[in-house]
């Protein structure tokens, strides 16, 4: 289970405070005090989906793998510019913008270069 610190919080509320939904998104994973899988599920079901499985935010960020490993989205990932990233996602309208923050932080929390890995290989 991934646990995003109380100042990890107050970090990503700082850099994401333009945008709305990014400020649900945190204050669900707060109100589940840190504990981001449980956040969410309520999340996913707040934007009309159906999680089904303990591990459902893993295969929603493996879904949009492709655009958070685009070059310009995965740089901002590792440079630590979070708000970039979800600007892009939310811009790409492939991941319900409610969503789009907690997927990026799962990203970053398991590792931006491990996460992206399986598109770098070449066959």
């Amino acid at each position: 289970m991934t646990i995003i610190s109380s100042q990890e919080i107050a970090r990503y509320r700082s850099a994401l405070a333009a945008y709305p939904e990014a400020l649900v998104a945190l204050d669900a994973i707060e109100d589940c005090e840190g504990h981001l899988e449980d956040a969410v599920i309520g999340l996913g079901i707040q934007a009309g989906l159906q999680p089904d499985r303990l591990d459902w935010l893993d295969g929603l960020a493996k879904r949009y793998r492709v655009t958070i490993c685009q070059e310009e989205v995965k740089a901002d990932l590792l440079n630590g510019r979070l708000a970039q990233a979800v600007e892009h996602l939310i811009e790409t309208e492939v991941c319900p913008v409610l969503l789009a923050t907690p997927v990026l932080i799962y990203v970053v929390q398991t590792g931006v270069n491990d996460f992206c890995a399986p598109l770098d290989l070449k066959l």
